[in-house]
């Protein structure tokens, strides 16, 4: 009998923490800074209670369908299991459209921000680099990869608490310790609700990364505890953190005006701690994209090993593993080469369908919830009903909401890239029967001789 290569466990919830930390980037708050505060009306810290709330009842069905199963494929595989396989390959294609363009994304911003700080070199040479060195990562293990993001996202961490104790100090400095406590970031006179909602639609992106750790359950010990606790971790670090740098930002500079919402970061920065500060931010971003970079590699690789294994992508090409290394050569390989695609796309498109991808993945995980535990293990207690109809159906809800604020255009071209999947598995579904209609045909014809 031929002997299976299977992952190798290694990471405690420390190291999935630290991946689904990486993935997210804490600094992602001041990359989209300037768009998420014009987005929200000025309202950043209502926008992201908002939109946590909205994450953290998704997050928590994360959490159980994980614990039902506790393999690779993420909300494809919950949703296949818990309503059907098809549904579950439209959920797994749009998922992959996150996933496949996220690398995209790290490789765009690393080499544009590397550009602006050293503009003799172009931007492909940057991306180039950095495609070269995910690979390198990734191929040798995901235990490498998981101890380059723990440094990372506790750089950011730091970062992060050193820039909110100067906008304190600013706080304090302009007023009285009280000042520090306001209602006013939250219900101050611009509140309006639709625009704070609208605000949340694309705060969410922010936390993505919360979800991509499932992908990684077969690689960890113990993934029935490990990933539920590590997800919640996740979670709430990042609302902490998001939340208060807006809170102290609108409490220390209600008038704070931006020229560029691409540059307001750098703006808000500059403000805050000069050029010494300023330094110390484009360092830190520099290196917590490189991380994104990694741990996106390490999401989508996975993600195609699962559609591999289970042949809706070819077997033999995707569902391979390394047998020294215990990693999926062949997808970082073929991940590497889609993202070189980075030199030719701009940042925008690339978010867009990373948006339009997770809500729908989100939406679908909260109804297979229901579906598993609710209607088919029939847990229909009245703390069951809250936990699996109530709550899994307000985040369904919520995020299902979150997905049509989307702009038009995203929508369409969410919509275009389902139709092409259902294309896709057609011709695949056609040419698997294709051998057995025809092995049918000869078994006809000799016993009609």
């Amino acid at each position: 009998m031929a002997q299976t290569t299977e992952f190798k466990k290694s990471l405690n919830v420390f190291g999935v923490v630290f991946l689904g930390l990486a993935w997210m980037t804490p600094m992602i708050f001041f990359t989209v800074y300037g768009v998420a505060f014009e987005a929200a009306g000025g309202m950043l810290s209502a926008a992201y209670v908002v939109a946590f709330l909205a994450i953290f009842f998704t997050a928590y069905s994360y959490s159980r369908m994980v614990k039902a199963y506790p393999i690779s494929g993420s909300a494809y595989t919950y949703t296949k299991k818990a309503l059907n396989p098809k549904m579950g390959f439209l959920v797994g294609w749009a998922l992959l459209l996150d996933y496949i363009v996220s690398p995209i994304i790290a490789c765009l911003t690393f080499g544009l921000f590397l550009n602006a700080q050293f503009p003799s070199i172009p931007v492909y040479v940057w991306i180039i680099v950095l495609n070269l060195v995910l690979a390198f990562v990734n191929i040798i293990g995901i235990k490498s990869a998981a101890r380059v993001s723990g440094f990372s996202v506790i750089f950011q961490i730091l970062f992060i608490i050193l820039f909110c104790v100067f906008v304190a100090k600013d706080i304090i400095v302009g007023g009285d310790g009280m000042a520090l406590f306001s209602m006013q970031p939250f219900f101050g006179n611009d509140f309006s609700v639709s625009t704070i909602f609208s605000g949340a639609a694309l705060i969410c992106f922010c936390f993505l990364g919360f979800d991509a750790v499932t992908t990684m359950a077969e690689e960890t010990v113990n993934p029935r505890k490990t990933i539920p606790k590590a997800i919640f971790m996740i979670v709430s670090i990042a609302a902490v953190l998001y939340i208060s740098i807006s809170y102290l930002t609108q409490v220390a500079y209600p008038g704070f005006v931006f020229e560029n919402s691409d540059t307001a970061s750098f703006e808000l920065v500059q403000m805050v701690g000069g050029n010494v500060l300023s330094a110390l931010f484009t360092t830190v971003l520099i290196v917590a994209i490189f991380t994104q970079g990694v741990s996106s590699v390490t999401s989508v690789t996975r993600f195609l090993f699962a559609l591999g294994r289970e042949s809706i992508l070819p077997n033999k090409v995707f569902g391979y593993l390394h047998p020294k290394f215990k990693t999926p050569v062949v997808n970082i390989v073929f991940v590497t080469i889609i993202s070189f695609f980075s030199i030719a796309i701009d940042l925008d498109t690339a978010v867009t369908f990373v948006s339009f991808g997770a809500l729908t993945a989100f939406t679908f995980v909260n109804v297979s919830v229901i579906f598993h535990y609710y209607v088919r293990n029939k847990k229909r207690s009245l703390k069951e009903t809250f936990l699996y109809l109530v709550f899994p159906l307000i985040g369904a809800c919520f995020i299902g909401w979150l997905l049509t604020l989307l702009e038009k255009q995203t929508l369409l071209i969410g919509v275009g890239w389902i139709v092409l999947g259902f294309v896709y598995i057609g011709i695949r579904t056609s040419l698997a029967r294709k051998p057995e209609t025809e092995l049918r045909k000869g078994k006809v014809a000799v016993e009609n001789r």
